[in-house]
């Protein structure tokens, strides 16, 4: 496996594609890009996933992984040393990311209703990933409580890295890192809300740590290229389910994957591997051929088509 393999869907000012960009720079990779839209529509990266439209998406030839939890277990996988998840650290670094997904929404919000960098049309493309949809209106009302909640989040960070090694989970980088960055990297792209950092110097320190890692060495390729990379190659050998199997599923069943809360766009398919960690299924595509599109078992609703 070459790492010139790896193909990163993404853009600049996604926090969850910054995420995996330092990932792919911490293991010295190097790896092809693709800038896909901001908002809908996203016709090539569709193609690909079938109905999944977050960022970012990880493409090797024609097996296509979503979520970062995910591509960071196949990076890892794939491209071991160094590990992201080093002397037993996996277990706590997912058992971290619901903490996590809280910061990036504080943040996230923090940097919304202070800079105005999103263009027209975001928040409505937005609302229409979670079930019940939201308004502006609530965001502004909600700024200035989530503000205080943002504080008291990176109080905490700011009290572990202090107490502890120079990496969230001691003297080695692992997810956590990355998976903490992200939200913080958002902050620090704009004065007005990197001085909400100001309090807290180890927070800064650390942040710079991980941003030292770089990106790797990155190619820009279009989105169609991407496609036909998917088109001339074959997926990877499907593992079948594996025993233990709480709901009866079987390979060769039509199946749907999505996301509990975030994201309402299915993809569908014929399911080909399912373990207690991975859901894989096989699509065929009138561009792409036939793709194998990866998902996470936590937070995704896997059902019979």
């Amino acid at each position: 496996m070459r790492s010139s393999d790896v193909v990163l869907h993404h853009y600049w000012e996604s926090p969850y594609a910054e995420k995996v960009r330092r990932m792919l720079g911490f293991k010295g990779l190097a790896w092809r890009a693709v800038q896909i839209p901001m908002m809908m529509p996203k016709p090539d990266l569709l193609a690909l996933t079938g109905g999944y439209r977050k960022t970012p998406v990880l493409q090797i030839g024609a097996d296509v992984y979503c979520d970062t939890d995910l591509i960071a277990r196949v990076l890892d996988r794939l491209f071991p040393e160094p590990p992201l998840f080093p002397a037993g650290t996996e277990t706590l670094s997912m058992m971290l990311g619901p903490w996590q997904q809280e910061l990036f929404m504080l943040a996230v919000r923090r940097v919304g209703t202070t800079v105005p960098i999103f263009p027209d049309g975001f928040v409505e493309d937005r609302a229409k990933m979670v079930e019940g949809g939201y308004s502006l209106e609530r965001i502004l009302q909600d700024a200035g409580p989530q503000r205080e909640q943002l504080r008291a989040k990176l109080d905490l960070l700011e009290r572990l890295l202090s107490a502890g090694g120079p990496f969230v989970l001691g003297a080695a980088p692992s997810l956590a890192d990355f998976a903490f960055f992200h939200p913080v990297f958002a902050m620090r792209a704009f004065p007005q809300t990197a001085e909400d950092l100001r309090t807290f110097p180890a927070v800064r320190a650390w942040a710079a740590r991980v941003e030292a890692f770089g990106y790797g060495e990155m190619q820009e390729i279009s989105s169609a290229d991407a496609v036909e990379i998917a088109r001339a190659a074959r997926p990877a050998a499907a593992g079948g389910v594996a025993d233990g199997e709480p709901n009866g599923l079987r390979a060769g069943e039509r199946v749907s994957v999505v996301h509990e809360s975030w994201g309402l766009d299915p993809t569908a398919g014929e399911l080909v591997a399912l373990s207690v960690h991975e859901i894989a299924l096989r699509r065929t595509d009138p561009r792409a051929g036939e793709v194998v599109v990866h998902f996470p078992r936590e937070h995704y609703l896997l059902t019979r088509a």
